[in-house]
């Protein structure tokens, strides 16, 4: 028996880069950075040594009423705002809504929400509480508010894995319709947590760049000097849907999503396995399921966050992914661009992802001065690269604290 292809229908953004999808595309094709000076005095007052961010372009304010916003937390907003582009891309689809599913991951959730409930009931007392802190702040609370909102009702999920969670939610989403669970399913991910606390903490880690001086060129994947990665917010949607459903409404189809693969490596609360076996199964897993050779792909979106432990592992485990092929696929890191999203991540790069392939053309990796000796991929630098006519594919990896692996092939049409 056949198994039922999930192809992408409609896409949706907002991250520091743009609102949508075509001005983040435009400013990725121009190898922009969306990194800034943050406007507020959290470095001084906090004494953090980090004072710097890729916040989002436009506010959810611009697309929301007053009211949702002030019953969601920034990250169920920016989650609202990417899902409502992505649906009407995909022509706002008839589905009965319990064939409609809904998945939608975070990393860390409602993070504003709890730190501000926490001030104030330190401040004012537990009278000034809201009343709609706990629906705000719950992880779950960006799926659960897009399921609302466009009545799916076949499930309501919320992948919590770290940096993987935008990723995994649409592989999520791929076997909730190949499972026959769904037809059409809103997917991916959201994070809103530049505040002063995970800035601090990230910082404590020695996991974020200090390069406060020129923030622009801080996330620089690969390069000798990088020093960490930079703090981004925003989302990613996609519009998931059973290839028979999309040709039967007639839908336009952006891509095929052929192969999901996810794995764990056991091996520690917050670095990498060194030897990236865990992250390269992911791949070959992600293939297989694709039923694809390596040598059908022609590009890859590297996970790539700038951070001295983890940029090494993965291209040696794509290299090995691979193998002789590995040459011919063209990586872009374009968390160079964007910053780290960290659950929203997976999600934003799969969008990327799909318009790579959709428009035959690799996105530029900014900020490599020097290339790391020993990194055996073909980097795309500085500007983007047309990728070959035809049929193609390529890989999408977001990888996360806990040994999160997640890699997603995606297809032309």
């Amino acid at each position: 028996m056949a198994r039922t292809a999930v192809v992408i229908t409609g896409m949706g953004t907002t991250n520091p880069l743009g609102g949508d999808v075509a001005s983040t595309w435009e400013a990725i094709l121009a190898g922009r950075s969306g990194v800034r000076t943050l406007e507020n005095d959290w470095a001084e007052q906090y004494e953090i040594p980090v004072n710097f961010a890729g916040q989002i372009a436009v506010t959810p304010d611009t697309v929301l009423t007053r009211p949702e916003t002030r019953r969601m937390d920034p990250s169920a907003q920016y989650a609202m705002v990417a899902a409502r582009e992505a649906w009407a891309d995909a022509g706002s689809p008839q589905v009965d809504g319990e064939r409609l599913g809904a998945v939608v991951g975070s990393g860390i959730g409602g993070v504003w929400t709890i730190l501000s409930a926490w001030d104030t009931l330190k401040e004012k007392g537990a009278r000034r509480v809201m009343p709609l802190t706990v629906p705000m702040l719950m992880a779950n609370s960006p799926a659960a508010n897009v399921s609302v909102a466009f009545g799916a009702k076949a499930g309501a999920h919320a992948p919590i894995s770290a940096c993987a969670s935008g990723a995994e939610a649409i592989g999520t989403g791929v076997e909730m319709i190949r499972s026959g669970r769904a037809d059409v399913v809103i997917a991916g991910g959201t994070e809103a947590a530049i505040h002063p606390l995970p800035l601090a903490a990230f910082a404590k880690m020695q996991a974020l760049s200090t390069r406060n001086d020129d923030p622009a060129a801080a996330s620089r994947p690969y390069d000798v000097d990088r020093d960490g990665f930079v703090m981004g917010e925003g989302a990613g949607i996609v519009i998931l849907e059973s290839a028979e459903h999309a040709a039967a409404r007639g839908a336009r189809v952006h891509a095929v999503v052929a192969g999901v693969g996810m794995t764990a490596d056991a091996f520690d609360i917050a670095p990498p396995d060194p030897t990236g076996s865990g992250q390269e199964r992911a791949m070959r897993i992600a293939l297989d399921d694709a039923d694809i050779a390596a040598s059908d792909i022609v590009h890859v979106n590297a996970h790539a966050t700038s951070t001295p432990a983890g940029d090494g592992v993965e291209a040696k485990a794509i290299h090995r992914a691979l193998g002789g092929e590995a040459d011919n696929a063209a990586v872009s890191a374009t968390k160079s661009m964007t910053g780290h999203l960290l659950g929203g991540a997976g999600a934003l790069e799969t969008v990327l992802t799909v318009l790579a392939i959709r428009e035959h053309v690799a996105p530029p990796t900014i900020n490599v001065d020097q290339l790391q000796d020993g990194i055996e991929i073909d980097l795309v630098r500085d500007r983007p690269r047309a990728l070959r006519a035809g049929d193609i594919a390529a890989i999408n990896n977001a990888f996360g604290f806990g040994g999160h692996n997640v890699a997603l092939v995606v297809r032309s049409v």
